[in-house]
């Protein structure tokens, strides 16, 4: 009886399997389809690189290419290193303590990311210059007459700009790293505390190792990419050198030959941290309950905690918006912001049209993936994921030149099909910023995702599927239940990244449309800070909503 029901068994899972391959078949097309789709504009940018740079680059290797590239690596150890002490740190003290002020911190921590990087460069270098309140104050205090009389600290260096770009950059990894520890189950950490080993070394860094090392990817694409910082405080960077080779020499084949060079570079840093985890399991199996048992401190500790939690809020939020308001109270221009009306409603519907867009199809793609794409599919589907590494400039070329190709397809089809003359459907529209949001953004999405998927246990996924459902049921029943915590957060760092998008947007807008980035870079840039104050607190705030619904969303995971 035992063995018919095992056959029985058998042939109704072997029958399953071949019901269900053509449905696997079609979602594996369809995510190739996405994924070669969003890795066309990056194709683009090979192709251009491909054309005669006229001996420029070997000149460039003989004089400033190795500072540039020096200058990077500084910078993307700098701002790693301190963001993800800034990123882990905070996570796992409001994850594992109970201290005074924690559910404000929770939400407050996130919300540095809602500032661009190169805005809190405009207003730490007015607020610290020789000029600037602080440094008068001090004059005035000590009696100094002079920059000869007293040392003080030039923000526009190196290790400003890691402080600055680290304080934004961080929120990244606290939210990736913050929703890892939550989704770990507690008896492990029990298990942990009565071995009396430590637990955030040998649990929770462990099983969150995913999570932060996604996170981190986009803080180095991030420095990597970042223009207005590095530029407005003079390090030669290679995006920097990007720059001066295009627009100042002219030289657009040259420009994407050192754009590959920062790609493949975080290519080879992803590659080396993938093969060193390749053999390792990062999920929880354990269907208890989940989050790390908080300890209540005491109150010397407490204070430390919250002072450890404020210092990158203080840093990356409070000063830079009370800089802000000082400049909106210093200003008489309060009735010439009507025009921001129309900004505000251009920039969310743009931000939450295409994070929606994006985090659907970074899901589908990271899902497919995982699951069911051999090793060469794996490979092209994180390769889609680093447009990120490229300069919002050089992206939008590579962009316009596929798009391009797009609509010579379309009019070819169109002479075809209809007598009647061919108008262009994609180039001008919001469609060409949604696909460049695809192309640069796709990695924040399939970050957090993949990051989510990790921790979810693969038997889940087959026992669901032996139980008689096919597999786009099970990852209803099973994947999306469990990993909408990981979207919720990928579609957070959307939304503001989004908001606050600069080169892309100011490239590849239609006519006559500005968001709260665009207007606030072209005012500070014009050195007209007190007018730039406006759109850059209503970007702040704008970023706000999805910030309290997503920490709302993750306390409610906490407390489960």
């Amino acid at each position: 009886m035992i063995k018919l029901t095992g056959k029985l068994l058998n042939k109704k899972i072997y029958i399953m399997y071949k019901r269900k391959i053509p449905s696997d078949l079609l979602l594996q097309i369809l995510a190739l389809f996405l994924i070669l789709f969003t890795l066309a504009s990056i194709f683009n940018i090979i192709l251009v690189s491909l054309g005669d740079n006229k001996n420029l680059l070997s000149h460039l290797f003989e004089t400033v290419l190795p500072r540039y590239f020096l200058n990077t690596i500084i910078l993307m150890v700098g701002v790693g290193v301190l963001a993800t002490i800034f990123g882990v740190s905070s996570g796992w003290i409001i994850s594992r303590y109970d201290f005074w002020g924690r559910k404000t911190l929770s939400w407050m921590l996130v919300l540095p990311a809602a500032i661009p990087a190169y805005l809190i460069a405009f207003t730490y270098t007015d607020f610290l210059e020789y000029a600037g309140p602080v440094q008068s104050y001090l004059r005035s205090v000590f009696g100094w007459n002079g920059p000869r009389d007293y040392w003080f600290p030039d923000v526009r260096t190196n290790s400003g700009a890691i402080l600055m770009m680290a304080c934004v950059l961080y929120p990244y990894i606290y939210i990736f790293v913050r929703t890892a520890f939550q989704r770990i189950s507690r008896t492990l950490f029990e298990t942990a505390e009565l071995t009396g080993k430590p637990l955030f070394s040998s649990v929770a860094i462990p099983l969150a190792r995913p999570a932060i090392i996604a996170s981190l990817s986009l803080v180095l694409m991030e420095v990597i990419s970042d223009f207005g910082t590095v530029d407005y405080f003079g390090i030669e960077t290679l995006t920097l050198g990007i720059f001066n080779v295009w627009l100042g020499m002219n030289n657009i084949v040259a420009a994407a030959q050192i754009s590959l060079i920062a790609f493949i570079l975080i290519l080879l840093l992803l590659t080396v941290e993938r093969y060193a985890r390749s053999n390792r399991l990062f999920s929880n199996k354990s269907p208890d309950f989940k989050g790390i048992p908080k300890i209540k401190l005491t109150p010397k500790k407490q204070i430390l905690c919250f002072l450890i939690c404020g210092f990158p809020v203080l840093i990356g939020f409070i000063l830079p918006v009370i800089i802000l308001i000082s400049f909106i109270l210093q200003s008489n221009n309060l009735n010439s912001i009507h025009f921001l009306n129309k900004t505000f409603f251009n920039t969310l519907i743009i931000s939450l049209i295409s994070a929606t867009i994006i985090i659907i199809i970074s899901t589908f793609i990271s899902i497919i993936s995982f699951y069911r794409l051999n090793k060469s599919g794996r490979f092209l589907a994180n390769l889609s994921a680093s447009g990120y590494a490229f300069p919002g400039t050089i992206l939008a070329i590579g962009v316009l030149h596929f798009l391009a190709q797009l609509e010579v397809m379309f009019q070819s089809v169109w002479l075809i099909l209809f007598t009647q003359p061919y108008e262009a459907v994609i180039s001008g529209s919001f469609f060409v910023l949604i696909i460049a949001y695809l192309t640069r953004f796709n990695a924040v999405g399939f970050g957090s995702v993949m990051a989510g998927l990790e921790q979810i246990p693969r038997d889940l996924m087959s026992a669901s599927q032996t139980l008689g459902k096919h597999f786009s049921s099970s990852v209803g029943a099973v994947l999306l239940p469990n990993l909408w915590p990981a979207i919720l957060a990928g579609g957070l760092l959307l939304f503001v990244d989004i908001m606050k998008e600069l080169p892309l947007t100011l490239l590849l807008r239609p006519l006559n449309f500005e968001t709260f980035a665009t207007i606030t870079y072209q005012l500070a840039k014009s050195e007209m800070l007190e007018q730039a104050a406006y759109p850059a607190l209503c970007i702040v705030a704008s970023g706000l909503i999805p910030v309290v619904i997503a920490n709302i969303a993750l306390s409610k995971i906490a407390e489960k």
